[in-house]
């Protein structure tokens, strides 16, 4: 794996202190990541995250959208795999780095299954770069995701700037959502 960009490096520290104080409202965001779903009902399966803390927490946008097929992520050594999930507070349990993640038992889901992938990040810009936390999964993912798979950006409007470090491994987000 190569060193990472001090500039990356520098922009992960200042982001983390940003959102480390937890006063931000994800309810804008939630709200106009609705809107897109309901813009986009061919987006039947769709990849989501349960947040980190200083991440826009989605769980709610999940409950009210029980017709979509909602897949979460687990780590499977340096990769991710998909798991359905119908009850986020009986399918999901402590996993790798203090994420929850879906039981080994929830269904597997191929990720060229996947309609869309909703992305958590530190920062994004309007050219739809995403810095991440690091270890690279999501690029991983991603750079692997099906044709015409849709990659959304979720963020804090805060987590929005002009312009973020980029490598070419870096997969840039189609749509980046934040509040409206």
């Amino acid at each position: 794996m190569t060193r990472p960009d001090p500039s990356k490096a520098d922009l992960r520290r200042e982001m983390r202190r940003l959102l480390a104080d937890g006063r931000h409202d994800p309810e804008p965001v939630r709200r106009s990541l609705l809107r897109w779903l309901a813009e986009h009902p061919q987006c039947v399966t769709i990849a989501t995250y349960a947040a980190l803390p200083g991440e826009v927490d989605l769980m709610p946008a999940v409950r009210v959208r029980p017709e979509r097929r909602w897949v979460f992520p687990r780590v499977v050594g340096e990769s991710l795999v998909f798991h359905q999930v119908t009850e986020p507070e009986d399918d999901l349990a402590p996993g790798a780095f203090g994420v929850a993640e879906p039981l080994p038992s929830q269904p597997l889901v191929p990720i060229g299954e996947i309609d869309a992938f909703l992305c958590p990040g530190l920062a994004f810009d309007a050219r739809g770069s995403r810095l991440g936390r690091g270890r690279g999964f999501y690029d991983r993912l991603l750079a692997c995701a099906r044709p015409g798979a849709i990659k959304l950006g979720i963020a804090f409007a805060h987590q929005v700037r002009d312009t973020i470090p980029c490598d070419p491994h870096d997969v840039r987000m189609d749509v980046v959502i934040r509040p409206s």
